[in-house]
């Protein structure tokens, strides 16, 4: 598979990701009566610039990853990967830059996030997205065509 190719599913995947991670956070949060972001001192933009940045993690991983699909297993298990230690290390330098308190604090708090019920969404939901994805990449390989609505189907 060409390089645009890759870079085509990989953004519509990651797309699919962010909707995806968004909308189990609303479930999550509206079931469960709680906040995404605990800790009211970590400021309203660590929720948001972690999943970004697992979002962004996706993203770089599909997209070079998606050029040999063959290998699904290797590319789920880093976009996995990817994904949590992404939307960990962004809440950490989110909380250190938002509180005054101390670095230790600010691990816990990432790693306590990433733990949680949102924090395992996100691989969860990295690790199903990742596998259509390579689906639809080894379908393309393969020479499957996008489907087409009845009037851009020629002779018919």
């Amino acid at each position: 598979m060409d390089a645009r190719n890759a870079w085509v599913i990989a953004g519509f995947a990651t797309a699919l990701y962010l909707a995806v991670v968004v909308c189990g956070y609303g479930f999550v949060s509206l079931l469960l009566d709680i906040e995404v972001v605990a800790d009211p001192r970590a400021g309203v933009l660590v929720g948001p610039a972690a999943v970004g940045a697992s979002v962004l993690a996706v993203l770089v991983t599909l997209g070079l990853r998606l050029r040999r699909p063959q290998r699904m297993a290797g590319t789920v298990v880093i976009a996995t990967a990817a994904s949590w230690l992404a939307f960990v290390v962004v809440a950490m330098i989110g909380h250190v830059l938002g509180t005054t308190g101390g670095v230790l604090e600010s691990v816990l708090f990432g790693l306590g996030l990433g733990i949680g019920w949102f924090g395992l969404l996100v691989p969860a939901a990295a690790a199903v997205i990742a596998s259509l994805a390579v689906v639809v990449a080894r379908g393309r390989v393969e020479g499957m065509e996008r489907p087409r609505w009845p009037w851009e189907r020629p002779g018919e």
